[in-house]
């Protein structure tokens, strides 16, 4: 344990992040220093296992096939575009009169965002890019996107755990010696108070126009500047790289943007169930995700091939654009996984939930766990990580202090989807950022106050239940 020592790198990385506008630098940055700590603050040493360390992420599989869904999510989308399909999808919702406001597209962007729901980070990209251009031609920010793409990717995924974030927690809960690990996941979904919130405050925020704070400004700046993004913005990923024209000829056909995107969501499970040995809670998300997306692709391609619409160089053209085009947010998540690392090996979680785990009240132990569990998520960038963390200590108390142990494990999930949420290094809110082809320090800035504002309610149902729930 490194003890105080273990909060400079994520802190230091997120200062300089929101200071230089440079998420590369800042995490990179953040690496390097926690190496060079734990190198006896030898700078040369520090360089040479930073980089020894972005190298051993893909020691991991999971994390090897986090990163190569994230970057074919691209082709996923470059076929859908090329081959006509999104085309005909936006034509076929205008024609309809489905979104021909700004409210609408919200919506929209909400809906496909939640419904979705097989891994997060396809939720958003897909969400993202299909909605994307209506909120340009509807003068909708590009901020106020990716906060309902954020609001709808870490909280959705652990209110509809049939993914590789339910299968986590259930295995931490296990490990825990938990009675009925599924029941308990379960059991805690209508007390995530914060996952409710934001999900629900996204949907608000879009139906009733509600801006506060930095988003005020950024809309203000759309709807009368005409500029999707303020001067000197630098967004992660450029709108061009994503957004591609049909192919010349191309017949504009729904049919084609739904087919790959419904395999993919009808593969998901069905691999789920298989991997978990007809369990679909105990099944492998990463890799059905990553077979998910293949067979998507491989349905589009033969969909396409099959009605003439695109040769086989073509498919494979669009395939190597796409992946090309998200490798900057590969190289993110590395970066991401990388100086979760560091907070690991240093202790950071453990440190600070040492130092908070003093003797409190009962009735305010709910509350204190959300709080803390949110401080480790911003400081790490992990809500994984932090309920690793996190719930080996909330299952102990609840034995010891006779508390509801759904109550502290909802607190906690929600606690780590709260500090995820906000913070700069987190990958959920990084991929979120990238789909909406905005600057990423603008949507943590915009974002920041209805996180707060749903955790400050949350904070208080949580006082209550502590006093209720015993």
């Amino acid at each position: 344990m490194f003890g105080a020592l273990s909060l400079l790198p994520p802190l230091f990385a997120i200062g300089l992040a929101i200071w230089t506008k440079q998420v590369y630098l800042a995490l990179m940055t953040g690496i390097w220093l926690g190496w060079t700590i734990m190198g006896g603050w030898n700078p040369l040493i520090g360089f040479i296992d930073s980089v020894e360390a972005l190298a051993d992420v893909f020691q991991d599989g999971e994390r090897t096939r986090i990163v190569m869904v994230s970057i074919m999510i691209g082709a996923l989308l470059t076929f859908v575009q090329y081959s006509g399909g999104m085309k005909g999808f936006i034509d076929w919702v205008s024609r309809r009169g489905h979104v021909s406001t700004r409210r609408s597209a919200g919506v929209l962007a909400w809906a496909l965002g939640f419904f979705i729901f097989v891994e997060s980070v396809i939720g958003v990209l897909v969400s993202g890019t299909i909605t994307r251009p209506l909120f340009d031609k509807l003068e909708g920010s590009r901020e106020k996107l990716a906060y309902v793409l954020d609001s709808t990717c870490a909280p959705k995924a652990i209110l509809l755990p049939l993914n590789t974030w339910g299968a986590y927690v259930i295995g931490i809960l296990a490990a825990q010696n938990v009675e009925s690990p599924v029941g308990t996941l379960v059991a805690s979904i209508p007390l995530n108070l914060y996952a409710i919130l934001a999900i629900a405050g996204a949907l608000f925020v879009v139906l009733a126009d509600w801006n506060i704070g930095p988003m005020k400004t950024a809309e203000t700046r759309v709807r009368e500047n005409g500029k999707l993004l303020r001067d000197g913005a630098e967004p992660l990923v450029a709108a061009d790289a994503l957004m591609i024209d049909p192919k010349e000829g191309a017949p504009t056909r729904t049919l084609n943007m739904v087919l790959p995107i419904v395999a993919v969501i009808i593969a998901v499970p069905t691999l789920l169930y298989v991997t978990g040995d007809g369990n679909l809670m105990q099944g492998s998300g990463t890799d059905s995700a990553f077979y998910g997306i293949v067979i998507g692709l491989l349905a589009g391609g033969l969909a396409y091939r099959a009605q003439g619409i695109l040769t086989l160089n073509e498919i494979v053209d669009m395939f190597m654009k796409g992946v090309g085009a998200l490798v900057p947010v590969g190289v993110l998540l590395v970066l991401a996984f990388a100086i979760g690392d560091v907070c690991r090996d240093l202790g950071t979680g453990a440190y600070v939930a040492q130092i908070a785990q003093q003797g409190f009240p009962p009735a305010l132990v709910p509350a204190t766990l959300f709080i803390l569990s949110g401080f480790i998520a911003f400081s790490t960038g992990t809500s994984f990580g932090t309920w690793a963390i996190m719930i080996p200590i909330a299952v102990p108390m609840a034995l010891t202090l006779e508390l509801n142990l759904t109550l502290l494990v909802a607190a906690v999930l929600g606690g780590g989807i709260f500090g995820d949420h906000c913070s700069p290094i987190s990958d959920s809110t990084i991929v979120s950022s990238m789909a909406a082809c905005t600057d990423h320090i603008d949507h943590v800035r915009t974002q920041l106050p209805y996180a707060l504002i749903a955790a400050g309610v949350t904070v208080v149902l949580y006082l209550v239940l502590g006093l209720v729930l015993r």
